[in-house]
C-alpha cells in the first residue's frame, strides 16, 4: 500500500491520543471520528476537520481501511468484530475481550477475514520495556524464572468521578483483576512467555480512606495475581488502585536481574549481572537512562511513556507488510483473558485455574460459550468479592456533582 492508510477513531476520550498520532510519519490518515457524545464529537471534528458519526454502523460504511477502537473496556470485541466482518483492518484499545466466549469468536474473526488485528497495549512500549526486552533477546540475563510487574494508579475523587460519568460507567464496576494488560503485557513483551495457570487475589476497599467514601464503586480496590508461565517462570502482577502511583517491572533471569527504578527518573534502568564463573565484561551493575530504538524523537512526545506513539506506528507497519504484529489477536486474547480467569480463581479462594491456549481450536471448542460476565446491573456473578453492596447518599451526591461540573448530564 503506498498511499496513506485511511483509518477512523471510535472514542473521542482516549481516541484523541490515537487521532493525534495519525500523520505521515506513521502512513495514516484520520479521516473519520465516532462517538455517541454529540457535542464533544464536533469540538472534536472541527479540530481535525473529518467526518463524524454517532451511528457505529454508518460510521463502518465510511471509505476507510481500518478502524481503531477506544471504546468502552468491556464493549471493544463486539466492535473489532463487526470491523473486521466490514472488511476493516482492526486496532483494540484494551480488553480484547469482556468473556472468553467473545475471545473465541474474535480470533476465529481474525483467521477467517485475513485482516490485520493488533491490540494496543501500550504499555510494553515505554522505553525501559523496549530497552529490558533487547536486552533479554540478547541473553544479558539469562532466562526468566520469576518476574514481577505494577500498574498503580490512585487519584482524588473528583478525578476517578470525573473519568467515570454515570452509576454504571464501567469503571464503577469492572472487577479488580480485569484491568491487568498494563502489568502483564510488559512481562510477555520482554519474555516471549505465556501464562498457563492463574491465581487471582484481590484487596477490598478500606471504610477509611477518603477516596473510597466519595466515589461510587461496586468493585474491589485491588488485585495481585499469580501466574505460571510456559517455561515454568513464575509472575506476580499488582494493579489498579492502592496508595503509591507508580509503574514498575523487573525480571529476575537466571544470569541476571533487570527493572526500571521505582523512584526520581522512573524510565531509568537497573542492570545487575553478578557474572559467577563468567568472565567479567560489564560492570556487576548499572543505572542508566536508554533512549528508544527507533523514533525517538517523536516517542519522547508521546503519552504514556513514548507507548501511544508505537500503536500506531507498529498497526500501519502491520497493515502494509501484512505481517501480524507482535501484540496479535492471540496475545491480545490471552492477556485479556487472565482478568476474568484470576476473578474466578478470587471467588474460589484464589485456587489454580487453567489458562486455554486459544492459538489451539481445541481449546476455544470448550470455551466458545463461556459468556460469564460480572455486572451489577446483572448481579451474577458480582464484581466484588464482598458481594452486592450499593452506593450510598453521599457517594451519589458527591458524583453526580462532578459530573455535572464536567457537562454530563446523566444519572
Amino acid at each position: 500500500m503506498s498511499r496513506a492508510i485511511k483509518v477512523g477513531v471510535v472514542g473521542i476520550g482516549r481516541g484523541m491520543s490515537f487521532a493525534r498520532g495519525t500523520g505521515e510519519l506513521v502512513g495514516m490518515e484520520l479521516v473519520a471520528l465516532c462517538d455517541t457524545w454529540e457535542e464533544k464529537l464536533q469540538q472534536a471534528a472541527s479540530q481535525f476537520g473529518v467526518a463524524t458519526y454517532t451511528d457505529y454502523d454508518a460510521f463502518l460504511e465510511h471509505d476507510m481501511d481500518a478502524v481503531i477502537l477506544a471504546n468502552y473496556f468491556h464493549e471493544h470485541a463486539p466492535f473489532a468484530i463487526k470491523a473486521l466482518e466490514a472488511g476493516k483492518h482492526v486496532m483494540s484499545e484494551t480488553s480484547a475481550c469482556f468473556t472468553l466466549a467473545e475471545g473465541v469468536e474474535l480470533i476465529r474473526t481474525v483467521e477467517r477475514t485475513g485482516l490485520t488485528y493488533m491490540f494496543a497495549e501500550n504499555y510494553p512500549y515505554m522505553v525501559f520495556n523496549q530497552e529490558m526486552r533487547r536486552l533479554y533477546e540478547a541473553g544479558e540475563v539469562g532466562t526468566v524464572m520469576y518476574a514481577e510487574a505494577e500498574y498503580i494508579h490512585p487519584d482524588p475523587a473528583d478525578v476517578i468521578m470525573g473519568r467515570a460519568p454515570g452509576v454504571y460507567h464501567w469503571r464503577n464496576w469492572i472487577p479488580a483483576t480485569y484491568y491487568c494488560t498494563h502489568s502483564l503485557a510488559p512481562i510477555m513483551f520482554i519474555t516471549g512467555t505465556w501464562p498457563e495457570k492463574v491465581n487471582g487475589f484481590v484487596m477490598r476497599r478500606r471504610d477509611d480512606d477518603p477516596v473510597a467514601q466519595r466515589t461510587i464503586k461496586f468493585n474491589d480496590a485491588s488485585s495481585m495475581i499469580a501466574l505460571r508461565m510456559d517455561n515454568g517462570a513464575v509472575v506476580r502482577l499488582v494493579q489498579v488502585y492502592l496508595r503509591g502511583h507508580g509503574v514498575w517491572v523487573r525480571v529476575h533471569g537466571s544470569r541476571g536481574l533487570m527493572e526500571n527504578l521505582r523512584w526520581g527518573d522512573r524510565s531509568m534502568l537497573r542492570v545487575v549481572r553478578e557474572q559467577y564463573h563468567e568472565e567479567r565484561r560489564v560492570p556487576q551493575e548499572v543505572i542508566y537512562r536508554p533512549d528508544f530504538p527507533e523514533h525517538h524523537e517523536q516517542a519522547t512526545r508521546a503519552g504514556h511513556g513514548g507507548g501511544d506513539f508505537f500503536m500506531n506506528y507498529h498497526f500501519a507497519q502491520a497493515i502494509r507488510t501484512g505481517k501480524p504484529p507482535f501484540l496479535d489477536v492471540y496475545r491480545g486474547v490471552t492477556m485479556s483473558i487472565i482478568g476474568p480467569l484470576a476473578y474466578r480463581s478470587a471467588l474460589d479462594d484464589s485456587n489454580t485455574v487453567e489458562v486455554p491456549d486459544f492459538r489451539r481450536e481445541a481449546d476455544r471448542e470448550r470455551y466458545e460459550d463461556d459468556d460469564w460476565r460480572p455486572d451489577p446491573r446483572e448481579g451474577n456473578p458480582w464484581p466484588s468479592i464482598e458481594g452486592r453492596k450499593q452506593p450510598t447518599a453521599e457517594q451519589l451526591e458527591f458524583s453526580r456533582e462532578v459530573w455535572r461540573e464536567r457537562g454530563y448530564e446523566m444519572d
